[in-house]
């Protein structure tokens, strides 16, 4: 570049310096050839002969070099630049001689470094043997390593193979050898003491052992079966003693049997080994419990039951206590005495307390402690106490034998029959001869549903020993007691009314002993409904209103007839609604308000009621009344005309009721708290009697207001009917 830039200054006058630079380089390179001084310029690359040669190539260097800055400036001066090219020349000569200079000066520092160089590349070359040598040491260590790590590999293996092996024969070792620890105990220690019953389980172990070898055919199980077997045989007498033992100890008087229970439960394993090694002595001492157990529950429930008898009240009811049974029928001379109170055996009273949870599941009776007390109860009592004492042993009886004997199901069942089964066919027995002879239908009720709520606490505890038992006694008592249901219902139909002694218009003792029976039968029956018991009341409700109205029909007047009704429905639906209230919580399961008998009855009361009222009004007030109902048939008809010549009529009843109302209220007043027994009954029916009237009269005055009657002067002489009811008023209760 700084060549062409020389030419170019010195290309002389005739170059226009301010043209183009491309085109003032190119004139220079022209003039140098025609005047063949050409200067021998550096081309580099550049060939003008060849093919290839391209001008737009040359103009882009020659555009390049004007680029430069040195070109810039001498072109802007307007330097020569052939001289500028000779003093660009001259003065690199210079710089050459002087770098020539300089090397020379510095040839020994050059020759040093030299020798420095070719000293660093022999170092470099042995440090390139040695890590040439390192590489080849480590893949040869690698090689190591990976033999190394198939050899780990190969020995982990033997070592777990090994291992394995030494688990299964150590085991196997282990359960061969006897050791002298468990033959000292087994031959010495007593077998309640703990260090006995671990080693007896080691024992079992290697019993089992010794059988699985032996299919085996193994030949080791011949070294150790001797050894094996003669401490089963001391295990199995020592064993079988102590059971008996325990067994024998249930024999002895007034031994309370739970305890050994309790401890041969603690050592139920003791069977297990009998059963699992020698069944022979297994069955022996199970043969010997049950024998032993069966003939104890024998004799205590026995004896338990005899001595309950005798705190059993001595007055019971029999055939004659009935409730069509009149109380002052004549006995023959050696007839039995009857009931004190013959009531008692239909009345529920606190008798119903037995089946709350509290009694229910109470403590049983101690029969010497309540003759000592000279105490006496009810049948369903003693019943109670009995059969709660058959299911606390039942239940208690029946999980030992199905944890120590380790039976289940039928074969349990099985078991506790063969045990129990005496006990409850003596039960059965002598309940079978009590319910015979009974007639207390209560009594029996009640040990039903006693019945029903012990089976319901059975199931609660998944005991089913006492399932067929409870279904045995229900089929006693069931039939019993709809018996003597259905002899009070054919006592009642066969009742003769002449035959039950004065007539009287006050409450009849069979209805209230109806009364009562029905209230106690439906209160018990809430929990436990049965549909043939409700079936046999019905029966029962229509005998006795049968015969409340057979009776009815034993008197002359019909007044008399409808007080005695009244009195019998009232008093019957006071029992039968009151009687909710007396008895226990847990029986109040359903209103009265809500039951068939109280429903009947009310409707029974209310229609005698209002034939009452119609037949106390009439004496008094029968004319006007009479009156009142022909005159509002004819207001209806349209017809009330024809009553228009009845003004002297009309003037009597007007001023015979005026004259006379007040002493008529009153008398009857007076008369129907002296015909009913029930103070409420009767001020009931005075109300609605002198309600009855006031609407009549109203109905009178509503007549004679009517158009036909408004002449008449008598309507000044009518009672105001405000005045009337304020009078009527101090007849109604306080309550």
């Amino acid at each position: 570049m700084a060549d062409v830039a020389a030419a170019a200054v010195g290309a002389g006058p005739d170059v226009n310096t301010a043209g183009n630079p491309t085109e003032i380089a190119m004139a220079y390179l022209q003039d140098e050839k025609t005047d063949g001084d050409m200067m021998n310029l550096n081309l580099g690359e550049l060939d003008l002969t060849t093919d290839e040669f391209i001008l737009d190539e040359v103009d882009i260097h020659i555009q390049a070099n004007l680029e430069d800055d040195l070109v810039k400036e001498a072109l802007k001066t307007g330097v020569d630049l052939r001289q500028y090219s000779k003093q660009v020349e001259s003065e690199l000569q210079r710089i050459e001689q002087a770098s020539i200079k300089d090397y020379i000066k510095e040839s020994q520092n050059i020759a040093l470094l030299h020798n420095q160089i070719t000293a660093c590349d022999s170092i470099l070359e042995r440090m390139e043997g040695m890590l040439s040598g390192f590489q080849s040491d480590l893949s040869s260590i690698s090689s190591e390593i990976q033999t190394l790590q198939q050899q780990s590999v190969s020995m982990n293996v033997r070592l777990k193979n090994r291992q394995a092996v030494r688990s299964h024969l150590s085991q196997l070792v282990d359960e061969l050898v006897v050791p002298g620890a468990m033959i000292s105990t087994i031959l010495d220690s007593p077998v309640t003491e703990q260090e006995f019953l671990e080693q007896l389980h080691e024992l079992n172990n290697k019993i089992n052992f010794a059988k699985e070898l032996s299919f085996r055919e193994t030949l080791a199980c011949s070294d150790i079966q001797d050894i094996v077997d003669r401490l089963k045989l001391k295990a199995v007498s020592k064993i079988r003693e102590f059971i008996l033992q325990k067994i024998y100890s249930f024999r002895k008087p007034m031994t309370n049997y739970q305890i050994p229970q309790n401890t041969l439960l603690k050592y139920r394993f003791f069977y297990q080994f009998l059963l699992a090694n020698e069944r022979t002595v297994a069955k022996e001492i199970r043969d010997e419990y049950v024998d032993t157990m069966s003939k104890i529950y024998y004799s205590y429930f026995k004896s338990y039951s005899g001595r309950l008898l005798k705190v059993q009240y001595e007055e019971v009811a029999d055939k004659d206590d009935l409730m069509g049974v009149e109380d002052t029928a004549k006995k023959g001379f050696f007839s039995k005495p009857s009931l004190k109170s013959r009531n008692t055996i239909f009345t529920l009273g606190q008798r119903g307390a037995i089946l709350s949870p509290a009694e229910l599941e109470g403590p049983i009776l101690v029969p010497h402690t309540a003759q000592r007390g000279d105490s006496r109860y009810p049948y369903e009592t003693l019943f109670r106490s009995q059969h709660y004492a058959l299911l606390d042993n039942g239940c208690r009886e029946y999980l030992f034998l199905s944890d120590f004997f380790m039976v289940a199901g039928n074969s349990a069942l099985d078991l506790f029959n063969s045990i129990m089964g005496k006990t409850l066919s003596m039960f059965l027995k002598s309940m079978s001869t009590y319910v015979s002879d009974c007639y207390d239908s209560i009594a029996v009720f009640l040990c039903i549903h006693i019945i029903l709520r012990f089976r319901a606490i059975t199931a609660k505890r998944t005991i089913p020993a006492l399932d067929k038992y409870w279904e045995a006694v229900l089929e006693l008592l069931w039939p019993r007691f709809e018996m003597i249901l259905e002899m009070n219902i054919h006592s009642i139909r066969n009742t003769d009314p002449q035959k039950l002694g004065v007539l009287d218009t006050r409450p009849h003792y069979i209805t209230r002993r109806y009364a009562e029976f029905s209230s106690a039968i439906v209160s018990i029956n809430q929990t436990f409904p049965n549909e043939r018991t409700n079936t046999l009341l019905g029966q029962l409700q229509v005998e006795v209103e049968n015969f409340v109205l057979k009776m009815a029909a034993e008197f002359p007047s019909r007044r008399d007839q409808l007080i005695f009704l009244i009195n019998n429905y009232d008093m019957m639906l006071s029992v039968l609604m009151s009687v909710m209230v007396v008895l226990p919580p847990f029986v109040q399961e359903r209103a009265a308000d809500d039951s068939k008998e109280v429903e009947g009855f009310q409707q029974l009361l209310l229609a005698r009621t209002q034939e009452f009222i119609e037949e106390i009004l009439s004496p008094p007030f029968g004319g006007m009344i009479a009156f009142v109902k022909e005159a509002e048939a004819l207001m209806e008809k349209g017809q009330l005309d024809r009553l228009k010549n009845e003004e002297a009529r009309i003037t009597q009843l007007v001023r015979g009721f005026s004259g006379t109302w007040k002493q008529s209220v009153e008398s009857m007043s007076q008369d129907v708290m002296r015909s009913f027994t029930n103070f409420k009954n009767g001020t009931s029916i005075i109300q609605g009697a002198l309600t009855q009237l006031i609407q009549y009269y109203h109905g009178f005055h509503k007549i004679l207001n009517q158009p036909t009657f408004r002449s008449l002067a008598v309507r000044s002489e009518l009672i105001n009917l405000h005045h009337l009811m304020v009078e009527v008023k101090k007849h109604k209760p306080n309550f």
